[in-house]
């Protein structure tokens, strides 16, 4: 069941949120499509999305459910906003129109808003807090995967603040009980590269657990599901600094 956050209050950006029986009736019609709903307003939904389901339909058939192809049950206008990963989980914004595309859309062009993700990572990071700026761009004859180029890559930053340090209980391939150190990361991406914060951690020396495209060993092995999660979102309002920002959350799943 979808829970609003106490400061969760769209601006005028995004209309007016919905409350009370309008939001649950649209709590159960997204959890009909499969989907949990975080808030919803007259153009635009906020989806807490899983790991493993697409944003968006892949090019293949067979890649055809995704966020976007569920929602578009509820509302054929349905429009992409922007996208997470695949292995990534959490707040995931969809417009229900052209209109909300329009909107949301200039937000994110700005890069006003405040993007908030909780990840675990291999290792005990040190310092506790830093910035990472290298520049990305796509691995084309091994894409998705991005790499660093500091030719032809695009800026990227990030900053990571450890939340807390870690030992995961893991395995070996052979099935062996491993230990792993770890770190609870908190990452706030300033730009919006493909796969940046799994490249930035990479970078650093410490691999986002469970990441299938950049991790080895131990840390690949420590989970079944990368371990990065889309934890808030934060739209600041149109109406002026003494307004109440629209603030999502989407639970922690691991």
């Amino acid at each position: 069941m979808a829970t609003s956050h106490p400061e969760s209050r769209p601006d005028t950006t995004t209309e007016h949120g919905w409350q009370g029986q309008r939001l649950a009736e649209e709590v159960a019609r997204v959890e009909g499509v499969g989907l949990t709903l975080l808030a919803a307003g007259d153009d635009w939904w906020a989806i807490d999305k899983p790991a493993e389901l697409p944003s968006v339909p892949g090019r293949d058939p067979s890649r055809f459910d995704s966020v976007h192809s569920r929602l578009c049950r509820l509302s054929a206008d349905t429009r992409a906003v922007h996208r997470l990963d695949v292995a990534t989980s959490g707040v995931l914004l969809v417009a229900r129109n052209v209109e909300g595309q329009r909107r949301l859309s200039r937000l994110f062009q700005s890069r006003t808003l405040e993007k908030r993700y909780v990840a675990v990572a291999a290792g005990h990071l040190t310092p506790d807090e830093g910035s990472i700026a290298l520049p990305l761009r796509c691995d084309w004859p091994r894409r998705p995967r991005q790499i660093v180029d500091f030719l032809h890559g695009k800026p990227a930053l990030t900053h990571y603040q450890v939340e807390r340090h870690l030992i995961l209980d893991g395995q070996r391939p052979d099935g062996s009980p491993q230990t792993l150190a770890a770190s609870r990361v908190l990452l706030t991406p300033h730009t919006g590269r493909s796969h940046q914060l799994r490249l930035h951690m990479l970078a650093l020396g410490h691999p986002i657990i469970g990441d299938g495209f950049y991790a080895r060993g131990a840390a690949l092995n420590a989970s079944p599901r990368l371990l990065l999660h889309a934890a808030q979102l934060v739209i600041p309002s149109a109406t002026g600094s003494d307004a109440p920002s629209l603030v999502l959350n989407a639970p922690l799943p691991f």
